[in-house]
Parts: C-alpha cells; sequence; structure tokens
C-alpha cells in the first residue's frame, strides 16, 4: 500500500476539516442532487441565509464547489467530481 504524500495529507485534513460540519455535508447532499440557488440551499438546512452564505463561500474557496451567478441569485454546485463519491462512503459509514 502507498502511503499519502505529506502535502496530499494536509490536503486531505484540510477538506476533511471543511467537510466537519452538519450544514455543510447537507448541502452537499443537497448539491450531488444539482446546481441549486442561496435562498433554497438556506431554507433545505434551515439555515438563515448569512449563515448559508458563509458555508458556502469557505467550500467555494477550498475548491469543492462553483458558483455562478443568475441575475441577483448565485447558484452553487460541486465542482470537485470525487465529492458525492465521499459523501457515500460517508453514508456508508456512518447510517444506522
Amino acid at each position: 500500500m502507498k502511503l499519502l504524500s505529506p502535502d496530499a495529507l494536509e490536503r486531505a485534513a484540510g477538506c476533511l476539516r471543511v467537510l466537519g460540519h452538519p450544514a455543510r455535508i447537507r448541502m452537499i447532499e443537497i448539491l450531488a442532487l444539482g446546481p441549486r440557488p442561496v435562498h433554497q440551499l438556506a431554507e433545505l438546512c434551515d439555515l438563515p441565509p448569512h449563515q448559508a452564505c458563509e458555508h458556502l463561500r469557505l467550500m467555494k474557496s477550498h475548491g469543492l464547489l462553483a458558483a455562478r451567478r443568475h441575475g441577483r441569485s448565485v447558484h452553487y454546485e460541486i465542482a470537485d467530481p470525487r465529492l458525492p463519491r465521499l459523501l457515500e462512503c460517508i453514508r456508508a459509514h456512518c447510517e444506522e
């Protein structure tokens, strides 16, 4: 088995820290179904819009999400195609 390089370990730890919040995991679950506007993500996650924006910006800054403006709203989508597989792993190991 090949061990991860120190750089890869740092990136993995950073990614897991970013995903280490229930609201962010829920957002990834929702976005795995397709792009969504911020207001819809906030509503589906039962968060105020400003909190949803902060979570989304953090995930975007780590390259996990992408954002596109549509008129006055911003739509987020999964940028890293490996992210849904990570979600599947979480679901397989954490669901009862």
